[in-house]
């Protein structure tokens, strides 16, 4: 039998060659159990063709292996509410500091930003808000997206300085995943509607630059849409070669599982702050927290299943 398949490590397609010895249907029922096929894996490229004969260690083992759960490729984390509960205390804090350096009379309350979190991103946050209860003099009409691109830009400084005093701390749990995976080959990336700078310094001072080196992020001003479109996740798989059937996303509210139902890609909810009350349908699996709640890289590849994701 033929089966294609797809080459993580090459442009060609993959194929799976079993090839039964003719012998196999000479022997009576019993005796051809205790034979096993002969796979061939095939790279097909435009000017080569590589083969590499594999012989199966035992019957036994194949049989097992046809029904063992899907291998995990990736780990695919949002970073806000996730990595760190930083919305509350960061994000939150950062632009109301930046709103009064510049003199404009507003200050989010935790009721406030909480609703506002429904709308991905802080530049359509802010917009969303001004569009709401009318914009302060100091962004006039004239220039305002420029004058909101400043303001965000600023407010990410001013988040960076809080991460760098140690004000927002990993959540619990977090590093025990990271650690797992990076142990046992598992590719890592974090994929979140805030700012590339700051989601990167974020990684970098909260867990150290070692594991931060093994970690991808993509970031919401990569993408044309943010969450709850898929897109900054299926960047994540499209530039680091994954397949969608083979990762698990990491979220924690009802916009993030949206993005990763819409990806085609499992998620795990872990709840933050701000979500504790959100609709996660979709989810493979709702958690309070992670270390709380004992999820491990086993846990996550369990999540996996033989159907694809649609």
């Amino acid at each position: 039998w033929i089966f294609p398949t797809h080459c993580h490590y090459c442009a060609g397609r993959l194929t799976k060659i079993m090839i039964v010895p003719f012998l196999l249907t000479l022997l009576p029922s019993p005796a051809a159990t205790f034979i096993a096929p002969i796979p061939l894996v095939t790279h097909s490229h435009s000017h080569s063709t590589i083969a590499k004969p594999y012989t199966s260690p035992s019957p036994l083992l194949a049989q097992a292996s046809a029904s063992a759960p899907a291998t995990l490729e990736a780990i695919l984390f949002d970073c806000d509410g996730v990595l760190a509960d930083t919305e509350r205390d960061g994000h939150r804090l950062a632009f109301n500091i930046a709103f009064r350096d510049n003199d404009i009379d507003e200050e989010w309350s935790e009721e406030r930003y909480g609703k506002l979190l429904e709308v991905g991103g802080g530049k359509e946050r802010m917009t969303a808000h001004w569009n709401e209860v009318g914009w302060p003099d100091q962004i006039p009409e004239e220039g305002r997206s420029e004058k909101i691109m400043a303001l965000h830009l600023q407010k990410t400084d001013i988040f960076m300085r809080l991460i760098d005093e140690g004000k927002i701390p990993l959540r619990p749990g977090v590093l025990r995943i990271v650690d797992e995976a990076i142990a046992n080959g598992v590719r890592l990336a974090v994929c979140s509607t805030s700012n590339e700078k700051a989601v990167s310094n974020l990684v970098s001072t909260l867990m150290g630059r070692d594991r931060a080196s093994e970690f991808r992020v993509f970031a919401g001003d990569m993408v044309r849409r943010k969450k709850p479109a898929p897109d900054v996740y299926l960047m994540a798989v499209e530039e680091m070669g994954l397949d969608r059937d083979r990762c698990v996303i990491v979220e924690d509210s009802h916009i993030g599982v949206g993005a990763a139902v819409a990806a085609g890609i499992r998620c795990l909810v872990t709840k933050s702050s701000y979500t504790v009350n959100e609709d996660f349908t979709g989810a493979e699996m709702i958690v309070e927290e992670l270390l709380g709640n004992g999820v491990t890289l086993e846990t996550l590849a369990g999540l996996l299943s033989d159907e694809p994701a649609e």
